[in-house]
């Protein structure tokens, strides 16, 4: 892409999510993230009714009298975007293609971080980590982040979300909000690596698809494409047991997945690229209340 055309993109992105998260997520944003860190800071003498798990035992020793921690809520948070650049966000059957509404919800949470004054990173990855943009704030920052959000080309075009969460658990020390940004057009089960990296940080999982992803149109012989194999085949369309067979295997593997994230813990939301994901966002960080 030009460097014109992109600075343009940049500008369009920057002016409608600066917008979104300034009007709409500002409160929102803030209720449903902040406080769920918590940093040490100083001691006092136990007092009845103390949790007897927050007694300081070296200074307590010390003292030969029982102290405890103090916690207070972290002023600071760090917000990581884990993004999905493989093949299969390269599809859209309306206006725009699942990679343009990914964009434009990662600019989003973005600016409503920095607005909050949390640093915010990106990590993009296919079947294997692409890139990493360290956390960091400030407008210029943002706009680098949009900027690789709107012109980043990922060597691989598969999907394995497990690396990147095993990237995000081994990467980032301090506990952070990550959002897990995919079509989870995932072959193996990232279950485990889900688990365990949201024991350490507060993830959330955002499913971006397209209503085609969802149901074959009845259109006679169709020839198909793996976006991320690039493998091609030709089916029949026309025939109602295709149809319902391919039906079927979406409603299944979404069952999975939901299933997945409820094990896990981990809040989630899935997004069509024809719906206002404003709405959906706004019912994601409600539901956090």
């Amino acid at each position: 892409m030009e460097t014109s055309e992109l600075l343009k993109k940049v500008r369009r992105i920057e002016i409608k999510t600066r917008g979104l998260s300034r009007n709409i997520f500002a409160g929102q944003y803030h209720s449903a993230f902040k406080g769920r860190g918590m940093a040490f800071s100083e001691v006092r003498e136990y007092q009845y009714g103390d949790d007897i798990r927050d007694i300081d035992w070296n200074v307590t020793a010390r003292y030969i009298r029982p102290y405890v921690k103090v916690f207070e809520e972290e002023r600071e948070l760090t917000v990581m975007l884990l993004i999905d650049v493989s093949g299969s966000r390269d599809f859209g059957s309306v206006n725009v293609m699942k990679k343009e509404i990914i964009t434009e919800i990662a600019a989003t949470l973005a600016f409503s971080a920095i607005q909050n004054n949390d640093k915010i990173g990106v990590i993009f990855f296919s079947d294997k980590v692409e890139k990493f943009i360290p956390p960091q704030k400030g407008r210029k920052h943002i706009l680098y982040v949009i900027r690789e959000l709107i012109d980043f080309q990922p060597e691989d075009r598969k999907t394995d979300i497990s690396q990147v969460l095993k990237y995000l658990t081994n990467a980032i020390k301090k506990r952070c909000t990550a959002f897990l940004i995919s079509d989870f057009i995932n072959k193996d089960s990232f279950k485990d690596a889900l688990t365990v990296a949201n024991r350490k940080h507060d993830m959330v999982a955002i499913q971006v698809y397209d209503q085609r992803e969802t149901e074959l149109p009845s259109v006679g012989l169709m020839k198909i494409k793996d976006a991320e194999t690039g493998k091609e085949q030709w089916i029949d369309t026309s025939s109602s047991r295709v149809r319902q067979a391919y039906k079927e295997w979406w409603e299944k593997r979404q069952e999975a997945m939901d299933t997945t994230f409820k094990k896990c813990r981990v809040d989630s939301v899935s997004i069509r690229t024809e719906d206002d994901y404003v709405k959906s966002l706004m019912a994601l960080f409600e539901k956090r209340n």
